[in-house]
């Protein structure tokens, strides 16, 4: 199976070591890098040079907001897929989501197992 190349935008160290490790155990990941602020996600998931296939985003982070995130990312290659992993997910939040062009929106509390399912189904279309 293939090894996604998966970017995650985490404010929270903790959550983020978790999900790294749940991810890479148990979903086929490999972690290509990480960020705590919308400029610091934006900036590295838009330039051209930085090979990734899944960017998992947090809506609230230390500066900024992970929406601003996902807006500058539409334009993205078909392969590149995007998710949100938020613990605020209303209705109006997925429908914003889905308006911006995300792939999947999954809540921390109770849809991890969901994330794994949506990045082993990923890897294998890239397989």
């Amino acid at each position: 199976p293939v090894l996604l190349k998966t970017y995650i935008v985490e404010d929270n160290a903790t959550i983020r070591e978790n999900l790294m490790g749940t991810l890479e155990e148990l979903a086929k990941v490999t972690t290509v890098g990480t960020a705590e602020t919308e400029k610091e996600g934006t900036d590295w998931l838009t330039d051209r040079t930085h090979v990734w296939d899944l960017a998992i985003v947090d809506l609230y982070l230390k500066q900024g907001s992970g929406m601003g995130i996902l807006a500058a990312c539409q334009k993205r290659l078909p392969q590149q897929k995007m998710v949100v992993l938020s613990n605020y997910v209303t209705p109006d939040v997925r429908k914003r989501c889905a308006q911006l062009g995300v792939d999947a929106v999954f809540d921390k509390s109770n849809e991890i197992e969901a994330l794994v399912d949506f990045c082993l189904q990923h890897g294998r279309s890239l397989g």
